[in-house]
């Protein structure tokens, strides 16, 4: 691809927004509710999601985003008439295609490769390390990360570990005493991954 193809690609990506005007939710207040993040941060990783698809049509490799570029991704393909009927033909001006993975150690390894190889492409492309808080490391990015699932905040309570292990040590200690206390340490551990 030329210098000026890329430097139009890019601004189509610049000037495309995934906010269809005159709707009462949009896509990017979805993106925010549906990931808990902030209106900034939701910003700032569509963004990136832009940076991506760029990356994507350019590099001469496979691609991987990062797992908030492809929360933003999964959304934008649901908007379907959007994504291929809008994006991929005039902004992109190509097919992308999202191909996840089919699991196994071969295929951990392969898009691991790919996370690194875009990485590599990101800095060599703008000129900058990808931002760490939306695009970790891929020890991160495929380490414990990947421990998802959805929850229904108005059916359930959403606790983080160590605040419940917190609470169950100090629980055993006050109602147990102290002789017990090791045997509690014990359970709560089998309870860790």
């Amino acid at each position: 691809m030329m210098h000026s193809q890329k430097t139009e690609l890019y601004q189509r990506l610049q000037d495309y927004s995934l906010d269809q005007p005159g709707v009462q939710f949009s896509f990017s207040q979805r993106l925010a509710q549906e990931n808990c993040w902030s209106w900034a941060y939701t910003c700032r990783v569509i963004e990136e999601y832009k940076k991506f698809v760029f990356l994507a049509v350019i590099a001469r490799h496979p691609v991987t985003p990062s797992d908030q570029v492809d929360q933003v991704w999964h959304l934008h393909l649901t908007y379907t008439r959007s994504y291929w009927q809008d994006f991929c033909p005039h902004v992109l001006q190509t097919p992308l295609h999202h191909d996840p993975t089919q699991g196994g150690v071969t295929e951990h390894g392969k898009f691991e490769d790919w996370y690194t190889r875009t990485l590599a492409s990101y800095q060599k492309h703008f000129g900058q390390a990808p931002p760490q808080d939306i695009w970790p490391l891929p020890s991160e990015r495929f380490g414990q990360e990947l421990e998802f699932v959805r929850i229904n905040l108005q059916r359930s309570w959403l606790l983080p570990k160590p605040l419940i292990i917190q609470y169950l040590k100090h629980y055993c200690l006050l109602f147990f005493g102290r002789q017990t206390q090791e045997r509690c340490q014990r359970s709560i551990t089998f309870f860790l991954p």
